[in-house]
């Protein structure tokens, strides 16, 4: 009997301590890490980070309101890293453009990064994926989600293309790239279907050179870039890029000079504006830009910045060479301030006027049916490069 009542006596402590136990195998199940730890070394070298830009904007057309709306202007999501020593990858996708796959690359229009990098030593390095052209400019330079609005030499070009490249980096921080790409990501007949005389490249190339320059002890800087495209068989387009940055103590300075000479539109700027005459794609294109960018540092946190550019489109193939060859002016000015209220975190907020005005020649107006334009927005917003990991 008593063994009974030390037996019955023990059941309830046996049970409490079945319990006790259960609860920590499944706290300790609760608290093992989702990645595990022999993983975890990997991804200390692993950047993710979300660039983005977001803005509530009204928007004036020739003066008069038109409407407001919050806009994701720019959202692109980006992984970056080391995969063993020596070797790196980068890629980043745009959501904000449509993921539409591409005949030449076979890759999606939205993706503009996808390649590895290969360091050898301290100055050489080599690449080989879907890249950047590595056009000068500071403009073009920049993280695409600081720029409000870019120039039309810019806005209109196919930058993020395949292919490989390798650069050398000088012992005095002179850096010097080179590029072999494809020249574009659709085939000759989806962008231009047909052109009388023309014949489609078998390799239609991009071949691009850049110096990125450090002169009087960093308070100057160059981007300077010249770039050969094979569009059709025997037809190139040539294009120089020229960036120079001044910075000092709470003032820095870009100017870009950009200049496109194009036997085949490839910006379409001009066969555009042409094609009442019934041409599909303007043969003997020009473009030309001046962008230029003014930052004055009012305070630790506040910004005070304008951005003034003009840009030129000629067509030197007119028929009548009695008429001027530029069609088109394209202005723009945006004054604008940047707040960043954070110390340890690059966020900031920001208000600007975007204002664009587009002037057409006589030309194109009376003949082409173009009529001049002028709108801007005033746009207050959030940009941020949010490191996630």
């Amino acid at each position: 009997m008593k063994k009974f009542r030390f037996h019955l006596f023990l059941l309830p402590c046996m049970v409490l301590t079945t319990i006790v136990k259960a609860q920590r195998q499944r706290d300790t199940m609760l608290t093992q890490p989702l990645i595990p730890i022999t993983k975890q070394q990997l991804l200390s070298n692993v950047d993710i980070i979300a660039n983005m830009r977001y803005a509530f904007r009204s928007e004036f057309n020739e003066g008069a309101y038109t409407g407001s709306r919050f806009n994701m202007e720019q959202f692109r999501l980006e992984f970056r890293g080391k995969v063993l020593d020596k070797l790196y990858f980068r890629f980043r996708d745009r959501y904000t453009r449509d993921p539409t796959t591409q005949t030449v690359d076979n890759l999606s229009r939205s993706t503009d990064l996808a390649y590895l990098r290969f360091d050898p030593d301290e100055h050489w390095k080599i690449y080989a994926g879907k890249l950047c052209a590595d056009w000068g400019g500071f403009e073009f330079d920049a993280n695409p989600i600081e720029i409000y609005e870019y120039s039309d030499i810019v806005e209109y070009a196919d930058n993020f293309l395949s292919g490989a490249g390798v650069g050398y980096v000088t012992n005095n921080k002179q850096e010097f790239t080179f590029q072999l790409l494809n020249s574009r990501t659709a085939t000759f007949g989806e962008l231009y279907d047909s052109v009388p005389g023309l014949r489609p490249s078998k390799f239609p190339f991009a071949a691009v050179g850049n110096w990125r320059g450090e002169l009087f002890d960093g308070k100057v800087s160059t981007i300077w870039s010249y770039s050969i495209f094979k569009e059709a068989h025997n037809t190139y387009m040539n294009y120089i890029a020229l960036g120079t940055q001044l910075k000092l103590k709470n003032f820095q300075l870009q100017y870009d000079f950009k200049w496109s000479d194009e036997q085949l539109d490839r910006k379409t700027i001009v066969s555009d504006i042409i094609k009442p005459l019934g041409i599909q794609a303007a043969t003997d294109a020009k473009y030309i830009s001046h962008w230029m960018r003014a930052d004055v540092r009012v305070a630790p946190i506040v910004n005070l910045f304008f951005v003034g550019m003009v840009d030129f489109a000629n067509w030197d193939d007119n028929p009548d060479p009695s008429v001027d060859s530029r069609l088109r002016t394209a202005w723009g000015y945006m004054p604008g301030v940047e707040v960043f209220p954070f110390k340890k975190y690059n966020l900031k907020i920001y208000g600007i006027m975007v204002g664009r005005k587009y002037v057409y020649s006589d030309y194109a107006k009376n003949t082409l049916g173009a009529s001049n334009t002028d709108n801007y927005r005033i746009s207050v917003g959030i940009i941020s490069p949010i490191l996630v990991l």
